[in-house]
């Protein structure tokens, strides 16, 4: 459900990029000589291209990128209430409200609600899959939205919003009626389950109550700005594609809007793919003892921002090889799926306990290249629609990557933070006590916890046991 959620976000989110191309009049706005050195010539044929429907809109390139934008200025204001929301009500309720109200309260919400469900171990693969419902949605969005556009249903371009409006409406009864706060609420989990993800947690479970978030404790700690820093980076060069990919597409490598959209899918959906592949790489290395915490998420951080560094400045000197271009993108926003695995698990990673408000926090702040990278686009191509200023757009990109990672990589930590913890102390009993108490089905799940921590208890015992005695057969069979 995190998956269809992040995939109807997403969905709502870019729907935008690719109305638009059909809303604009493009007689109304002044266009560069195509054959300026510096220009790719229109080589599409009519066939291809078919008849060119007009919008009713002049609206030039910075208009464009204001519009473009604008969904950014409601979703900043949501973010930090949608975490602190999320760990006040444990997450379910308030990622439910993202249908209705602006859409900054998912990340952070979600967050809040993958701390209280995800073990440790797991927690790479598990963000992953449902972070990846961003990039699903993505690239089954934007060929809709290209036909849907193309076509008379609901008058052409209206039906893409009317659509998607409806399918996440849809998607928050399904919400509702199916999903729990935490697994002692989950009226039909496996005891079994329950204390698993109870006991794995037992370091790092939320508080029972709301505390106050220790402000001054946060912006102290640098593994915190590391997170901060990145996210920021992250958005820039992300949200320069995810908004602008599509007119890129039209302007400079003149696809026509429905092979616009499918062409500007392909990126993401090389990066649904990569991001999941990556998650299980991820949570096999940890577990397996290969890499430390910190260093896993310095390892994926790099290859999801590095990588798209080096490919986003090559597709500025790719030129007008369209070839070149595409498989520029689609290898640069794949590599970009590693960052699920990077600093999108840090904020877990360094406080389970407030990972909603971190996220509130650097969400909030990442939100800003949402409206500023379009901004910057609009004002370098406007009525300048040329490779060469293509190129300026991507280096900008380039430039906030590599700062953003080297600092993430340097201050980053994959350890809780001591902040977190502000009992007092670490209370290993304490995840099958609040289950015992706070369950709908008290009496089950305590069963449930002697049946599975009875056998573990006592192997562990006969394991000591054995291993002080020296009788090492016995040790091997316990």
């Amino acid at each position: 459900m995190g998956f269809l959620g992040f995939a109807n976000v997403y969905a709502m989110r870019v729907n935008l990029s690719v109305a638009v191309v059909a809303m604009v009049n493009s007689s109304a706005i002044p266009h560069t000589n195509t054959s300026a050195p510096d220009s790719c010539p229109n080589t599409a044929t009519n066939a291809s291209t078919g008849d060119v429907k007009e919008g009713e809109f002049a609206w030039d390139e910075n208009m464009q990128a204001i519009i473009l934008g604008s969904f950014f200025w409601g979703y900043i204001i949501t973010n930090p209430l949608g975490g602190r929301l999320g760990e006040i009500t444990l997450g379910s309720r308030s990622t439910t409200w993202e249908v209705g109200l602006p859409l900054g309260v998912t990340f952070p919400a979600m967050n809040s609600l993958m701390a209280r469900w995800f073990p440790p171990l797991e927690r790479s693969s598990m963000s992953a899959l449902v972070y990846a419902g961003a990039q699903f949605g993505t690239v089954v969005s934007l060929p809709i939205c290209g036909l849907l556009c193309q076509g008379s249903f609901l008058g052409g371009w209206p039906a893409v919003f009317y659509v998607f409006g409806v399918v996440g409406l849809l998607w928050c009864v399904a919400w509702m009626a199916l999903i729990h706060n935490d697994p002692c609420t989950h009226p039909h989990i496996h005891p079994g389950e329950r204390l698993y993800i109870q006991q794995s947690l037992h370091h790092g479970d939320g508080p029972t109550k709301a505390v106050p978030v220790p402000l001054m404790s946060i912006l102290r700690s640098m593994p915190f700005w590391a997170v901060f820093v990145a996210h920021i980076a992250q958005n820039w060069g992300f949200y320069t594609l995810l908004t602008e990919l599509p007119t890129f597409m039209k302007n400079i490598l003149h696809f026509n809007i429905a092979d616009n959209s499918f062409m500007s899918a392909l990126p993401y959906l090389c990066m649904w793919v990569f991001s999941l592949g990556a998650g299980q790489l991820a949570d096999h290395l940890r577990s397996k003892g290969h890499l430390s915490t910190t260093n896993t998420r310095r390892l994926f951080n790099s290859i999801g921002i590095y990588g798209p560094m080096v490919c986003i400045v090559l597709v500025g000197y790719a030129g007008c090889n369209r070839g070149l271009a595409i498989l520029l993108l689609c290898l640069g926003v794949g590599l970009n799926g590693a960052v699920y695995s990077g600093y999108m698990g840090s904020h877990i990673d360094i406080a389970p306990n407030f990972a909603g408000t971190l996220m509130g926090i650097t969400n909030c702040a990442a939100t800003v290249p949402g409206f500023l990278a379009p901004m910057v686009v609009g004002a370098l191509v406007d009525g300048k629609e040329t490779v060469g200023q293509w190129k300026l757009v991507f280096w900008i990109a380039a430039i906030v990557y590599l700062v953003g990672n080297t600092f993430y990589v340097i201050f980053v930590s994959g350890e809780e933070q001591p902040w977190n913890n502000l009992a007092g102390g670490k209370h290993p009993l304490r995840a099958t006590q609040e289950c015992s108490t706070e369950s709908v089905d008290a009496i089950r799940c305590l069963m449930g916890a002697i049946k599975v921590a009875k056998p573990r208890f006592l192997g562990q015992r006969e394991h000591r046991s054995s291993s002080s005695s020296g009788r090492s057969s016995f040790a091997a069979r316990s």
